[in-house]
């Protein structure tokens, strides 16, 4: 049989990105040990109810200690917090990571406690449903999904190394990018939608010509799709429009111009530049689908063929 890839593995918060990555680790028999610690005492319980792991402590002090790997799977706004927290207790060697949706912030709130001979490297899974929970992992959550990592120029290369076939032994794709880089594509693919999406939904929500049982009732493909969007955790989501604010506010500045020409375009009844954008657009969904990041069949609350939510 062979060896773990780590033989203790903390998980600090036990969400959807932690408890999948609990499943996925017991499945590959990545972790010797996986340790579970989360501040709310009820998350925790019923994390060892369903045997997430192999410890579990509220304190993330002592879940850390003698760890080879921590995955902080923590909102971004918690990070400095859980950083100071652990900092004290984790063993010379240790690789720290996490899972936030932005790099800039975590690493500035990560590295300045991080002590000497600890290597932090910074990650982002990109994958994820409207789910949040202990309940609402699942193993094959990460399974052709990108994972960027995004160290410091003076990151250990063995840390790095290790942490990249980590993610590839959870199924994901690796991809190695600058943290500035990072944030300003996340401000484009996954930021900027979801604000988008709480601002339709929230509209709609406040129309006093509509009823809200009307927009209930009777939406469509796109509304509902906006909603699933708008489902995402409140707590994350202010804390990445908190911590990723240029590269957010730069990306709706460019979609509030790209909005008006499109304003425009309807109010003189423009149909060349209408047909020109919906058929670019078009295209970007095509490429998303060759590129094996999304299924071609009609979406309506499908499950994917492991009877999981689809993503």
């Amino acid at each position: 049989m062979s060896e773990p890839l780590f033989q203790r593995v903390a998980l600090i918060g036990i969400g959807l990105i932690g408890s999948s990555l609990a499943r996925v680790m017991a499945r590959e028999k990545l972790a010797g040990e996986i340790v579970i610690s989360t501040r709310s005492e009820a998350t925790l319980k019923r994390a060892e109810e369903i045997g997430l792991g192999d410890r579990y402590y509220l304190d993330a002090g002592k879940a850390v200690e003698g760890a080879d790997l921590v995955i902080a799977c923590v909102p971004v706004g918690a990070s400095e917090a859980i950083a100071r927290q652990i900092a004290p207790h984790l063993k010379t060697g240790a690789i720290v990571t996490d899972v936030g949706s932005v790099k800039n912030a975590v690493i500035k709130a990560f590295k300045p406690h991080m002590p000497e001979g600890v290597h932090f490297v910074a990650g982002h899974p990109i994958a994820g449903t409207e789910y949040s929970g202990p309940d609402a992992g699942f193993a094959s959550l990460f399974e052709s999904r990108w994972c960027v990592l995004t160290p410091d120029e003076d990151a250990d290369e063995q840390a790095v190394a290790k942490l990249r076939t980590f993610w590839e032994r959870c199924g994901s794709n690796v991809e190695i990018m600058n943290s500035q880089h990072h944030d300003l594509v996340l401000a484009v693919v996954s930021h900027l939608p979801h604000i988008i999406a709480y601002n339709i939904v929230g509209t709609a929500d406040d129309l006093e010509t509509v009823t809200k049982s009307e927009v209930i009732k009777y939406s469509a493909s796109g509304f509902r799709d906006f909603t699933r969007l708008a489902a995402s955790d409140p707590t994350m989501w202010r804390d990445v429009c908190l911590n990723n604010k240029e590269a957010i506010l730069e990306m709706l500045s460019r979609f509030s111009e790209d909005l008006s020409a499109l304003q425009r375009a309807i109010r003189w009844g423009d149909g060349d530049a209408l047909y020109s954008l919906f058929t670019r657009t078009r295209g970007i969904r095509r490429d998303l689908i060759d590129a094996g990041q999304e299924s071609p069949e009609p979406n309506f609350g499908r499950q994917n063929s492991q009877g999981e939510p689809a993503q």
